[in-house]
């Protein structure tokens, strides 16, 4: 028999841009360091009080029920799924993505009657569609993602949670790419289930995903003919730990709810409205940066998730030789297209605390070199030259300044 090889493999430092996880603070990286505790102990039950008073201002909800599910944002999914769906129930799920997609399968495995809309990736879900569908017949769910991750786009939600009420209609929404980074309204939109996770834009380690679940889903539940499929998503079982009953459900990990807590911390001391105008600002930076290098984005201007963008990757480029250049050379970890989008894009993240300055003066030139040696030549001094202008607040001067400049030469 071999023997065993217990040489320890040490984590390599990167700079993380991809669509997630991200960089996380240092204060968030010595929280997730805490002692370990047990999962009734006292100190911790008040570390589980304070994380359900601070997520229901990232959500724009007073719910009573919100907190943060064992597992990542396909949990958080699975959970809103499990819990509101029953055999039978007819389900009007919106696929612009790879992650709607996914919605979809979930629902498909709860035994519902599913309709899909389904749009290009790249684009919205059209209002009008949903309308069209509607009028055909009751739904008691419409699903959708506010920040499709694959592909980069931000999903307009007024109009279509208009229909929702119109209709008598609940809705799930998926906001895995833009909770603690774009404004969530979940009141005013009326959404009954929704779901995240604590590694991207809230900035933690993954394996947590906050969730909350509106008065009148959790009625519903209560109400369900069948019990929900999944005894470990049952939220009203998860809810009687949480809660003032506090019954043992599963072994909750403190170590990771020490992070989450420091990392909604930092949200609020920041102030929720200068984090949203932060993500906002870098993205729009990062935008104004990649086209100046002679780059195009994926996504109309109007629907750009600031979270995730996603940049269409130049004809002859090799994607994966470029992104593990990057990597090895820069330490550099941006993420690939995957479903139709595979080597079409890359998706750059600017969430929580890898939204920042210093990742998009590192991003440019180290993408313009990473081409060049590919031998696509970009305009790196206008690249960074946008991207300072941007972060200066004189973008649509220097875009002035820029066509004129043109101008004369031609």
């Amino acid at each position: 028999m071999e023997a065993l090889n217990l040489q320890r493999q040490e984590a390599p430092l990167r700079r993380l841009m991809g669509p997630g996880p991200l960089d996380v603070h240092p204060r968030v990286y010595k929280a997730l360091s805490s002692p370990v505790i047990g999962y009734l102990d006292p100190v911790y039950l008040k570390v589980l009080d304070r994380i359900s008073e601070l997520l229901p201002p990232l959500f724009g909800t007073q719910n009573r029920l919100a907190n943060a599910m064992p597992g990542t944002g396909s949990s958080g999914m699975e959970a809103c799924v499990a819990n509101l769906i029953e055999p039978g129930d007819r389900i009007l799920v919106c696929v612009a993505g790879f992650f709607g997609d996914r919605i979809r399968q979930m629902a498909e495995r709860q035994g519902a009657e599913i309709t899909v809309i389904e749009e290009d990736w790249g684009k919205p879900i059209d209002p009008a569609r949903v309308e069209a569908e509607l009028k055909q017949g009751s739904y008691k769910l419409i699903a959708l993602v506010h920040a499709e991750t694959s592909t980069g786009v931000l999903q307009p939600i007024d109009d279509i949670a208009q229909l929702a009420k119109q209709y008598d209609t609940m809705i799930v929404l998926d906001t895995v790419s833009s909770l603690g980074g774009i404004e969530i309204k979940v009141d005013e939109w009326g959404i009954d289930g929704c779901f995240s996770c604590s590694q991207k834009c809230i900035g933690c380690a993954a394996g947590l995903s906050p969730i909350t679940f509106s008065d009148r889903a959790v009625e519903m539940i209560k109400k369900r003919k069948t019990p929900v499929s999944s005894w470990y998503l049952d939220i009203s079982l998860i809810e009687k730990y949480w809660g003032n009953e506090r019954v043992y459900h599963h072994t909750s990990s403190s170590t990771l709810n020490y992070g989450l807590l420091e990392a909604l911390l930092l949200i609020h001391e920041e102030g929720l409205n200068k984090r949203f105008a932060r993500h906002l600002k870098n993205h729009k930076a990062l935008v104004a940066g990649v086209e100046a290098l002679g780059l195009k984005m994926l996504v109309d201007q109007a629907y750009r998730l600031p979270t995730l963008n996603t940049v269409m990757i130049p004809q002859g480029v090799d994607d994966i030789k470029l992104r593990r250049y990057l990597l090895e050379k820069f330490r550099l970890d941006i993420g690939g297209g995957f479903g139709r989008l595979k080597g079409k894009v890359w998706r750059v993240g600017l969430m929580g605390y890898s939204s920042s300055a210093d990742n998009l003066l590192f991003f440019i030139p180290a993408i313009s070199r990473a081409l060049a040696l590919q031998g696509y030549r970009t305009d790196l001094a206008a690249g960074l030259d946008a991207v300072l202008a941007e972060l200066d607040g004189n973008g649509n001067e220097f875009t002035a300044l820029q066509e004129k400049a043109a101008a004369a030469g031609a």
